[in-house]
């Protein structure tokens, strides 16, 4: 049908609103309480308009547009209207814009700028509503609240959850929680939706979940954003609470071939800023990620794709995490890639530097045969030739992810001793069924997680006593606290904040001198201050010390590339070495980090070698539809109190008594127990942002 706005003859669909007509023909009526997914109330009497046979004026979010009507948008009677709601508006509102979260971007600073209405003019009441900030998350300007109603039919229509309201108090009407609950006692959950709607900055994120390095989007969702290769955490989980695992595996796999590994062993810094922290415990990211890959079909592999040969050929030094990742996404991508391995099974310090009772081989030999099966060639036990050669024998590119593999030792004295060994070493001989021998005592200097597969090594080894010791205080230590707990329970005593002085003995280790630290930190110029306390020496006496203080990379001397800080690998962001046509990736550029990390690294190695090799260098995949998710998610009892699933572990002293796996997958049902704790944060960048006056 056909209206005409102000002269202008604009098109209007069955039953469209003439608010809504307008602003989708770049009309633009001023409104605030409209919102495009919210129902239309007509309350802020704003979007009021003037129509041809109607003797007053009324709100054009309320009124369907008819065929034939003649609209006015500036008339006198309808800006008369227009003035009086906002100027209304305006003599309780505070007048601090500068320090409001909304500034510049607050919807009622566009209309009253729009109508040239000044907010000191009208400045009339004093209207004193204490703020809540007592709340987790979400924090309370109750003075900027215009009653506009927008977060409450967020909260009850658009999301189901039905916690806002309108409520009285002594200073008038205003929305809030009844009964004067607590969000979290009142069912709240936490979803974000009332922030994302609210026009004024009444209701805002709590400000230290709002970090200023970064973009809004990744604040919103900072799992997704702090995953270094950023699978889309929410998205999968959302799939595992409706029982969806094929479609949770798939989401996954579109980041990472290696799912089932990191759902074991990840470090999940995903975790420390999920938003459920701030209500007791954050979402079992890392679990859930192997729950669905457990249960994976290989459905996904329908949707898999590989592009025709290019006729290219790339060479991988390296078949751990990083290098099988880049070599997956380069044989997708057409290239003939060979990756050369100089143990005898592929999969880096994954299966070398990881103990089984972590990550089994069977697990880790199925992802690297779907890797495989990409059509990569894979040379074990192969001393790989230097960069310069395998360019020379007929590959285009080539990449170094040879790892971190050679454990450092500290210069202490004794540390030249027999029976003192590094973790490195200690850990491969273990997983290959060539353990090092260690006596009854045994101490791993250390403070993080590869020191507690090392301690927790020695224990299933046969050893009766087994320390840690490290600078750190346990607050500060780089292992995760379910490593530190599942080691106190198999016995490993902890020694934070001692450090080592000498490794004591003569012809054999005896003992280990430590001290305790009563500060430590790094100066302005990054070097290490240690403060000790003194009449706090004292030995432990054991038969072996396992240096666990850091690993670096081997042969890369003898590659003809550019090295630094010693023997690693110097490469720029796009991860181009000293050679032309040569890359470098993983831990030997970056130091040992993570898995995820090293597959992060492989996959930028992958799109940048891609573009050498002349391709485009998008090796993102789809193996699923993208589905819009339902925004209304409704109300469930004790959400806010709701605690995190633990799978089934083995006891500590089943544990100890061999390398099988410690920890059970979750079963379905508490996968998707865990996964509806999720305040699937994401639904907010899904609600559409209202365009200011000055957009149109």
């Amino acid at each position: 049908m056909k209206i005409t706005i102000d002269g202008k003859e604009i098109e209007a669909r069955e039953g469209q609103s003439v608010l809504d007509a307008a602003l989708e023909a770049g009309i633009f009526i001023p409104h605030l309480c409209s919102h495009p997914d919210l129902e239309a109330k007509g309350g802020c009497r704003l979007c009021s308009v003037e129509i041809e046979g109607m003797e007053e004026p009324v709100p054009s979010c309320m009124t369907t547009a008819e065929e034939g009507m003649k609209i006015t948008v500036n008339g006198p009677k309808a800006d008369k209207i227009r003035k009086t709601a906002m100027e209304l508006m305006l003599a309780t509102h505070p007048a601090d814009c500068t320090g409001c979260p909304k500034y510049g971007k607050c919807e009622m600073q566009s209309m009253y700028q729009y109508m040239g209405v000044s907010p000191e003019r009208w400045r009339k009441k004093s209207r004193s509503v204490p703020d809540n900030e007592s709340n987790p998350l979400i924090t309370h300007l109750f003075m900027r609240c215009v009653r506009c109603g927008r977060c409450i039919r967020a909260c009850q229509d658009m999301r189901g959850v039905k916690v806002l309201d309108y409520i009285k108090t002594d200073m008038g009407i205003r929305a809030g929680i009844p009964d004067g609950k607590s969000l979290k006692e009142a069912g709240c959950r936490f979803c974000g939706a009332c922030i994302e709607v609210c026009p004024t900055g009444s209701i805002v994120d709590a400000l230290k979940i709002m970090k200023e390095d970064r973009s809004y989007a990744e604040n919103v969702v900072p799992c997704r954003s702090t995953c270094p290769a950023h699978i889309d955490i929410p998205r999968y989980i959302r799939y595992i609470k409706e029982g969806d695992f094929e479609k949770a595996t798939a989401v996954v796999r579109e980041k990472v071939p290696f799912p089932e590994t990191l759902g074991s062993i990840c470090t999940h810094a995903c975790e420390s800023e999920c938003k459920r922290n701030e209500l007791g415990a954050p979402i079992s990211i890392c679990k859930l990620k192997r729950a669905a890959a457990n249960n994976d079909t290989g459905a996904w592999k329908e949707r898999a794709v590989k592009e025709a040969p290019t006729r290219k050929k790339a060479a991988v030094i390296g078949a751990g995490p990083a290098g099988l990742t880049a070599a997956y996404y380069l044989a997708k991508k057409g290239h003939e890639v060979t990756v050369y391995e100089k143990n005898e099974k592929p999969g880096g310090q994954c299966r070398y530097g990881i103990p089984a009772y972590r990550l089994p081989d069977e697990l880790l030999d199925k992802e690297i045969a779907d890797i495989l099966e990409a059509g990569i060639e894979l040379k074990c036990s192969t001393e790989a030739p230097t960069p310069e050669q395998l360019k020379a024998s007929g590959y285009d590119a080539v990449l170094v992810s040879v790892g971190t593999h050679q454990g450092t030792k500290l210069p202490l004295e004794g540390n030249d001793l027999p029976g003192v060994y590094v973790d490195a070493e200690f850990l491969k001989r273990a997983r290959m069924g060539d353990p090092l021998p260690v006596g009854e005592k045994v101490m791993v200097l250390g403070g993080g997680n590869v020191a507690y597969d090392c301690a927790r090594t020695a224990v299933r080894l046969g050893a009766k006593e087994v320390h840690i010791a490290c600078l750190e205080n346990e607050r500060q230590m780089t292992s995760t606290p379910d490593e530190i707990e599942e080691g106190r329970e198999e016995g490993i005593i902890l020694h934070s904040a001692h450090s080592f002085l000498r490794i004591t003995g003569t012809d054999q280790v005896a003992g280990v001198e430590l001290q305790k630290v009563d500060k430590f930190y790094f100066d302005e110029n990054r070097r290490a201050v240690i403060e000790l306390v003194e009449g706090s020496k004292h030995e432990v006496p054991v038969d072996n010390v396992i240096f666990a203080v850091g690993q670096k990379p081997e042969g890369t001397a003898s590659m003809g590339l550019e090295l630094t800080h010693g023997p690693y690998i110097r490469a720029n962001e796009k991860l181009e070495t000293s050679m032309e046509g040569v890359y470098a990736a993983g831990d030997v550029v970056t130091g040992t980090k993570s898995v995820i990390a090293a597959i992060a690294a492989g996959r930028t190695a992958a799109e940048e070698m891609d573009k050498y090799l002349g391709g485009n260098g998008d090796i993102s995949e789809k193996l699923l539809d993208e589905e819009i998710p339902d925004p209304y998610i409704g109300q469930v009892e004790g959400f806010g109190d709701l605690e995190r699933v633990s799978p089934q572990m083995a006891g500590a002293d089943k544990r100890i008594s061999g390398f099988d796996l410690v920890e059970q997958p979750f079963t379905c049902e508490q996968a998707q127990c865990e996964a509806g704790r999720c305040l699937q944060c994401d639904l907010r960048l899904n609600i559409t942002k209202p365009k200011l006056w000055m957009d149109y």
